[in-house]
């Protein structure tokens, strides 16, 4: 229990609602001094009002030849208050007392404070007076300040048991609001404790009423689902190089135990140095594949993004391909977007492997007389890229799985190749922004992908000609084509 109350109080959020609790128990009593005062000032006004109007009602009775009206009227007055909480005097010239219950003594003209020392009253008692000449006779009226006393006793006592009832509401609020915030912060702690101790499928409880905590808590769940993607996926990528490459491995080692015989006995190895070689050349591809990929998602290579024509990549990966699917008994062709630029924000190069990628797949694993189409064209705010073919297709259970890296389907094993290609391409796409599907074609498969455009090409495809630099763009053949201004 102390274990948690000292977590409580060491917790920024009761530090903040402690604060937020004083700074406003302060402006309550800030607020409070000043109606304190404002309403103290009114009674001050009201009963100086009030002691001016009565010294007038008793004083007009007065006339100039008689002043037994005066007399007997500030003699019924005092009459009125036997607790003399208010207090007449009329006294003469000489400072006798002529009526009243009580006489006025060294009191000067206008209002005045004095304490009164009466039968019947309490000692020190304070009376607010106002005196002044009525004739040749000095009247005094005073009303007792007692009741105003005791008006500003109930106020303050109240501002007082208000500020307790406040500081201990804020306090208690603090610490329950606090505590509730601290419950949620520790399940965030316990979350993040067991994804260290490897518990990758651990997530954040979420409450689900939308706040702040709970949109960063699903943030982070989201980036926790993210990390145990990638585990899952280097663990499937480890798993995948060791039973991968174990057997072109164990082919190389055979290979050089027979070229060791072979040396033991005096025979000529050059044909096993050979093919030992090849062996050697397909699992560094391989590892420089997966290097590639590593590199590509790492975002190292968008330091070199421009803007480039899409038309351009496609047309020279058709030109450079074309002679190729012929010799292979194939064909290929390509077609662009006539008239405009289609502008993407990209690398060249990571591009042209993209769709030379997936062009080399295709002509891999179709047979003969496969017909293989490349095109660009403008959907919206995409500039759609699409690789298709008539040959036998993708299952559509296999479609996502051919994306992962060394993954390859039974019937492409016996053909050349470590199943890294379509993962590359999923790489590049990825780090250009770009969406990658694959879509049947009955038959055949279409490898569609979309880039977004950049605000250049939206510019264009709205009739505007913004102003813009120059472009120019070289195919790997070495062929240069002029850009279109449009």
């Amino acid at each position: 229990m102390k274990k948690t109350s000292a977590s409580l109080l060491r917790s920024t959020p009761f530090r903040l609602a402690l604060t937020f609790a004083l700074l406003f128990v302060l402006a309550f009593i800030l607020s409070g001094a000043i109606v304190y005062q404002l309403m103290s000032a009114d009674l001050a006004e009201r009963l100086d009002e009030g002691i001016k109007e009565t010294y007038s009602v008793v004083a007009v009775t007065y006339s100039q030849s008689d002043q037994e009206d005066l007399v007997l009227a500030v003699d019924s007055h005092a009459a009125l208050s036997p607790e003399k909480e208010q207090l007449f005097s009329l006294t003469d010239g000489n400072g006798n007392r002529l009526a009243g219950n009580f006489t006025a003594a060294d009191l000067p003209d206008g209002f005045s404070d004095f304490a009164a020392s009466l039968p019947g009253v309490a000692p020190g008692t304070l009376y607010r007076a106002w005196s002044g000449s009525v004739g040749p006779n000095s009247l005094t009226v005073a009303f007792s300040l007692s009741e105003t006393e005791e008006l500003d006793r109930i106020v303050l006592m109240s501002f007082g048991w208000a500020t307790l009832i406040i500081s201990g509401l804020g306090v208690a609020g603090g610490a329950l609001l606090a505590s509730r915030v601290q419950r949620r912060l520790d399940g965030i702690a316990a979350t993040m404790d067991d994804v260290s101790n490897g518990r990758l499928d651990a997530r954040i409880p979420l409450l689900g009423n939308g706040d702040d905590i709970d949109g960063v808590s699903s943030q982070v769940n989201t980036a926790l689902e993210r990390l145990a993607s990638l585990v899952d996926g280097m663990r499937q990528v480890s798993a995948d190089i060791a039973h991968d490459l174990k057997t072109p491995l164990n082919r190389l080692q055979m290979i050089l135990e027979a070229a060791t015989d072979k040396t033991t006995r005096g025979e000529a190895v050059a044909d096993e140095l050979a093919e030992a070689r090849e062996e050697s050349l397909q699992i560094n591809e391989t590892f420089d594949a997966l290097l590639r990929i590593a590199q590509i998602e790492a975002g190292a290579r968008k330091a070199r993004f421009v803007d480039l024509d899409l038309n351009g990549v496609v047309e020279s990966i058709g030109e450079i391909y074309a002679d190729v699917a012929e010799d292979d008994g194939k064909s290929l062709s390509a077609r662009i977007v006539p008239g405009a630029p289609c502008l993407v924000h990209g690398d060249r190069d990571l591009l042209t492997q993209l769709f030379a990628n997936l062009v080399e797949n295709a002509l891999r694993h179709c047979p003969k007389a496969t017909t293989i189409r490349l095109s660009v064209s403008r959907r919206a705010d995409r500039i759609v890229a699409e690789v298709a073919d008539n040959g036998p297709g993708i299952p559509a259970e296999e479609r996502e799985k051919v994306f992962q890296r060394l993954y390859r389907l039974d019937t492409s094993r016996t053909t050349p190749g470590s199943g890294l290609g379509l993962s590359l391409v999923r790489a590049i796409a990825d780090l250009h922004g770009a969406s990658i599907s694959l879509e049947d074609r009955h038959p055949g498969l279409a490898v569609i992908v979309g880039f977004p455009a950049t605000k250049a090409s939206l510019a264009q495809e709205r009739g505007v000609s913004p102003d813009r630099e120059r472009h120019t763009r070289a195919s790997h053949c070495g062929a240069k084509a002029g850009r279109t201004k449009r």
